[in-house]
């Protein structure tokens, strides 16, 4: 059998959140970064947060706003059409 085919394990590979937030764990990495953890996830805290990953509510308001000028836009044409064919 091959020799050294499974990589190293660091047993006390240290995580470092974008909170702040750091423990330990292990790992085949010595050091780990994450984005959420159990200390700033809201599942966990009962704290309502918005995650944003990549401007995604951002878009979605943008396209929401969008959507609603352009109701507003066909329902000014739709009575300005009424008024005129009276």
């Amino acid at each position: 059998m091959k020799s050294a085919t499974h990589p190293t394990y660091y047993p006390k590979a240290k995580v470092i959140c974008a909170c702040g937030h750091t423990f330990t764990t292990g790992s085949t990495v010595p050091e780990l970064h994450v984005e959420i953890c159990s200390a700033c996830h809201p599942f966990f805290t009962g704290k309502q947060k918005l995650v944003d990953t990549a401007g995604r509510v951002e878009r979605f308001k943008k396209r929401a706003s969008r959507r609603q000028e352009v109701t507003k836009k066909k329902l000014e044409r739709h009575t300005a059409a009424a008024k005129s064919s009276k």
